[in-house]
């Protein structure tokens, strides 16, 4: 009998992710069930990372999502997932929808194409919400989780409140900008979080939503739940179920929420 190589015979799934960031990553092969493979294309661009076009007619990939193309190509990925909330809520309504054509040009007709805020979109709608309590990560900008708030608003999701994840005091005095610089991108602190998020969900919240895929958060989804008794959707979770969907991989998964559990 082989030893279990985890080799992608059910799908492989290809990842734009921040090119300093080790969550998306590790989320991912966490929750994934058996069978599926996960690889990474790392990008370095501004958000959005396929720029509008000058009339918002369409969307241009960044270089970084061109070469990304080209190696899921190769790899005959079965989805390709753009795993960057900042682009979707700075790129804004309709933005999603030009990203998943501009990267569908360049993806072989087989690969389905998808956008981190439309998975999270199409999750929240799933579960039945319509007033998601907005959880942000510390390095986010006040302008970015206004962005955020506007993009659920545009698409019909009315938060009843926004909370900025507070991080622990060897971080305090540091501003958001400032914060990945230091380090925060691969020391993060799950209990905080999960205190936090229980403290501060509003009652007339119907869910929460963890955006951000560089929030370290999946390891508390289960445990939210059950404190709060409301569904819980973060970046990343969402993002694989709608790749598992994508893909054709009926599976479910235990220990990341009811959303995966189906």
């Amino acid at each position: 009998m082989n030893a279990v190589d985890n080799w992608g015979d059910r799908a492989r799934i290809g990842l734009f992710i921040v090119g300093r960031e080790v969550v998306p990553e590790a989320e991912w092969w966490a929750m994934r069930p058996a069978g599926v493979s996960v690889h990474a294309a790392r990008v370095t661009s501004a958000s959005p990372w396929a720029p509008w076009t000058a009339d918002r007619t369409g969307a241009g990939l960044s270089p970084d999502l061109s070469r990304g193309c080209r190696d899921f190509t190769a790899i005959a990925a079965d989805v390709a997932v753009l795993a960057h909330s900042s682009s979707s809520f700075v790129g804004g309504p309709g933005w999603d929808e030009a990203a998943v054509a501009a990267l569908a040009a360049e993806l072989p007709a087989g690969t389905i194409a998808t956008t981190n805020g439309l998975d999270m979109r199409l999750a929240l709608a799933a579960l039945g919400s319509k007033r998601p309590f907005l959880v942000m990560p510390a390095w986010m900008s006040d302008a970015l989780v206004a962005s955020a708030l506007a993009y659920l608003e545009a698409h019909g999701f009315a938060a009843p409140a926004a909370w900025r994840y507070r991080p622990l005091d060897k971080w305090r005095g540091i501003p958001p900008d400032g914060l990945y610089p230091a380090g925060m991108a691969t020391d993060q602190d799950t209990g905080s979080l999960f205190d936090q998020v229980v403290r501060e969900c509003p009652a007339d919240a119907d869910s929460i939503l963890l955006a951000g895929t560089g929030l370290r958060c999946v390891a508390v989804i289960e445990a939210l739940e059950k404190a709060l008794a409301r569904p819980v959707v973060t970046a990343n979770q969402a993002s694989l179920w709608r790749a598992l969907q994508a893909a054709g991989v009926d599976a479910r998964v235990d220990g990341y929420g009811g959303l995966l559990r189906g």
